[in-house]
């Protein structure tokens, strides 16, 4: 039944992503310490190599179909890795509540600019100075949360550029993959403390179903999928902060 319910997990997981280019982490994380009893920080680092690999197979399908924007990508993870790495070497420093506490509160924020209207109907490039701030704000909440950073480039690249959203989340997905795997490696004195086989069959389940809907997600309505979301960060937060502070 564990390895059923990780194969429903990674699927449910590798839709999200796929479609919406963002999220991937904000359900790994619950689902670990929720589902499969992981602490806080053992769910954040083992979050990071599932998003690591469903980001990396759904990223394929948009880079064929010419739907990413390597610049950006690049430039917000580069810039990044000052706080990425930077936080990522102290996060097992953090009360486990701190973590649990201040996900939710990022997932809220997600959500509310996720439900924000477009500023530009037009793709304009990002300000210098625009770029450096989002890249630092992604790198550090990839390092302390194991969050990829999709959901700060979606609503960047859609709301505030006017970036087409098929292009702005497979953009999202490459920051993602990228972002992931430099945390991953940061967080390396816990990998010896994971039990490993959940997280990569959730993987494995996330890439297939993330490579598929990935290719769909071209086709689905830009506003429903904002608002699904929006919806479902507003859900996972809430029940994060009950968990954390009432149960």
């Amino acid at each position: 039944m564990e390895i059923v319910a990780a194969l429903v997990a990674g699927g449910f997981i590798g839709a999200v992503l796929g479609f919406i280019g963002a999220g991937g982490a904000m359900l790994t994380v619950p689902i670990l310490m929720y589902i499969f009893a992981f602490t806080p920080h053992h769910a954040t680092t083992a979050s990071l190599a599932v998003v690591f690999l469903a980001a990396t197979s759904g990223v394929a399908a948009k880079i064929r179909s010419k739907e990413v924007l390597y610049r950006d990508a690049l430039a917000i993870w580069s810039i990044g890795l000052v706080t990425n790495l930077g936080f990522s070497s102290i996060s097992d420093r953090f009360p486990e509540k701190f973590i649990t506490t201040g996900f939710a509160v990022v997932l809220i924020a997600a959500g509310i600019s996720s439900l924000r209207p477009s500023l530009s109907d037009t793709h304009k490039r990002m300000p210098l100075q625009k770029l450096i701030l989002l890249a630092l704000l992604i790198g550090a909440v990839t390092g302390i949360f194991g969050i990829g950073g999709g959901f700060l480039a979606i609503p960047a690249l859609v709301l505030f550029f006017g970036t087409p959203q098929n292009i702005a989340a497979g953009t999202s997905m490459l920051i993602i993959a990228l972002n992931s795997l430099t945390a991953l490696l940061a967080h390396y004195r816990m990998w010896s403390q994971i039990d490993w086989h959940i997280p990569a069959v959730i993987g494995l389940a996330a890439v297939i179903v993330a490579n598929i809907a990935s290719r769909a997600g071209s086709f689905a309505s830009p506003i429903i999928m904002r608002r699904t979301f929006a919806a479902l960060l507003f859900s996972v937060s809430l029940f994060t902060i009950a968990q954390t502070w009432i149960f």
